[in-house]
């Protein structure tokens, strides 16, 4: 053998002692990595969350490749990571580095997220996505049979799945503390970026900016400052998945872990309305969910906006906000059973969790190796490093399932009504213009097969 071989070269002639393996252009390399072995990283979108994603993925192996469409950013983490090896479009960066790449980080704008980490498992890394997994439904969906195909580790960044609080909540409701569950509220306080709003005006593209690039997937418009890159997409159908897609992933969490909160049959809103190009100030969301493996039928309330659970709902909670006010916390989720209820303060039930009216109960659960994002980040390369140690919020068991519900949302937001659903197939059977919002159609020459 020789002494200076290629990655690739060198995984596939270790295959023998894998455990696992992946499918990669033709050839089967082996997925399964020695404790000892270094786990090669590039991060796509450095900046905002990516920033920390990098950082963080940096305690758990080598940064050898960045991409971002801001050459300022770029720049600034390659100063940072010092890998020499940076790139503004992540084709070119799969094209040159692809056999010296184990792990992608992908922290980009949400339109961007499906079409990147599906190239990226396609070509047997290990994908880490920032939340919410994808921009649309059938996104979601396409990421989870991906995964399953190339067996590769995978993990959304909803990163307060690591607390185990919560978890420990969620499992108390799965063994019955709060008695049948028929009632959740979901509350936040975003949005905290304009959503409602007309187009700005345009204006020239700065020279560090690839504009075309951060467009990608997404129709052509102008560029204008401080309108979409770097932080106020998330308001845009186009870009973003408002204050829904982006937080419910987190205020669910607790629900979606305790009631297996999959396949909706129908959901309905009411907002403030909207023009088909920016989100709507606030909404109300009512999911419908049925029985499921002998969990009982119950039904989610989800608020945005401003909007709020009506106070009586709170007036046995004892738990009050850090100014001394009284419940509901500015984000937060109620869960109600026959014998008890339960309430989570914060975004992630950080803040407080609070038993009412039943007594808490010992149970088992799968107890987290710290909190956040540090702790969440380690479970995605623990996967990697030992392939029976499965992170919680992997793609297709967690969190693309829990994408495809909250997103469901979306297109009772897009209509301003009620959609029928059939989950299976990801249709909406009273109205086949819904399917615009379910699957995208892409743009500018990308593709998601």
């Amino acid at each position: 053998m020789q002494s200076k071989q290629t990655r690739r070269r060198f995984i596939k002639s270790t295959a023998a002692a894998g455990a696992g393996y992946w499918a990669l252009g033709g050839i089967t390399l082996a997925q399964s990595k020695s404790p000892n072995e270094q786990i090669q990283i590039a991060g796509i979108g450095v900046g905002g969350k990516g920033d920390g994603d990098i950082k963080n993925a940096a305690r758990s192996g080598k940064v050898v490749a960045l991409c971002d469409i801001d050459r300022r950013i770029l720049d600034g983490m390659d100063g940072l990571m010092k890998t020499g090896k940076t790139f503004v479009d992540y084709r070119e960066l799969f094209d040159t580095m692809g056999d010296q790449v184990d792990a992608v980080i992908v922290s980009t704008p949400d339109h961007m997220h499906a079409v990147i980490a599906a190239a990226a498992m396609k070509q047997g890394k290990h994908v880490y996505c920032q939340k919410p997994l994808t921009r649309t439904i059938w996104e979601a969906r396409r990421l989870q049979d991906i995964a399953r195909e190339n067996d590769v580790v995978t993990q959304m960044g909803n990163q307060w799945t690591c607390f185990n609080q919560m978890r420990k909540a969620a499992h108390q409701i799965k063994q019955g503390m709060l008695g049948t569950v028929n009632e959740v509220h979901v509350w936040t306080n975003r949005p905290v970026w304009p959503q409602g709003g007309e187009r700005p005006a345009a204006a020239s593209v700065p020279d560090h900016v690839s504009w075309d690039l951060w467009l990608g997937v997404a129709p052509k418009r102008p560029f204008a400052p401080d309108a979409y890159h770097r932080f106020k997409w998330r308001g845009w159908w186009d870009f973003g998945t408002g204050a829904l897609g982006d937080m419910a992933c987190h205020t669910c969490n607790l629900p979606f872990m305790a009631l297996n909160m999959r396949n909706p049959v129908a959901v309905e809103a009411s907002t403030s309305g909207h023009d088909g190009d920016s989100y709507p100030e606030w909404s109300n969301i009512k999911f419908d969910f049925p029985e499921l493996d002998g969990r009982a039928p119950f039904t989610l309330y989800w608020y945005d906006g401003g909007q709020k659970p009506d106070n009586s709902l709170f007036a046995e909670v004892k738990t009050t906000n850090g100014d001394g006010s009284p419940a509901p916390s500015a984000s937060g989720v109620m869960i109600i059973g026959e014998k008890g209820k339960l309430y989570g303060a914060g975004d992630y039930a950080d803040q407080a969790v609070e038993v009412i009216g039943t007594e808490e109960i010992d149970v088992d659960y799968p107890r987290a190796r710290g909190t956040g994002d540090l702790a969440h980040n380690r479970e995605f390369f623990n996967g990697i490093r030992d392939r029976s140690a499965v992170p919680m919020s992997n793609i297709p068991d967690y969190s693309g399932p829990l994408t495809e519900t909250i997103l469901l949302g979306n297109l009772a937001v897009w209509k301003g009504g009620r959609v029928e659903w059939d989950a299976e197939n990801l249709v909406p059977l009273n109205d086949e213009s819904l399917m615009k919002i379910v699957k995208p159609d892409y743009q500018n020459g990308y593709e998601l097969i």
